[in-house]
């Protein structure tokens, strides 16, 4: 009788966002949200990829995307912003630092 792994029977993993990651997410979101500029979330957690989008109105395209990308984490950076378009606005390491392109929008909403 051989013995399998145990993990050979568990659903693949998913990369998901950790609850501090969030935390900083959902802290600009609500900013953003009181600023009138967004309206809706969605997220997705995906076997290489964990998504935050964020809507002005539901049921259309994000407006951006917050990436999740582990195993860019020695290349490029794990953490990416996307527009609307597809394109890649910044990328890095540091979730703050990479958020802190939307944090201008928000300053300027407020003005």
């Amino acid at each position: 009788m051989t013995i399998q792994p145990l993990s050979q029977f568990h659903a693949p993993e998913q990369v998901a966002f950790h609850r501090t990651e969030l935390n900083v997410i959902l802290g600009l979101y609500g900013r953003m949200v009181a600023a009138g500029e967004w309206r809706d979330y969605g997220m997705s957690h995906l076997r290489d990829v964990a998504v935050f989008s964020v809507f002005r109105r539901t049921a259309e395209h994000p407006l951006y995307r917050i990436e999740k990308r582990p195993k860019l984490r020695m290349r490029q950076g794990q953490y990416a912003v996307i527009g609307m378009d597809g394109q890649i606005l910044k990328r890095g390491n540091d979730l703050r630092q990479v958020l802190r392109l939307l944090e201008r929008k928000l300053i300027r909403a407020v003005d």
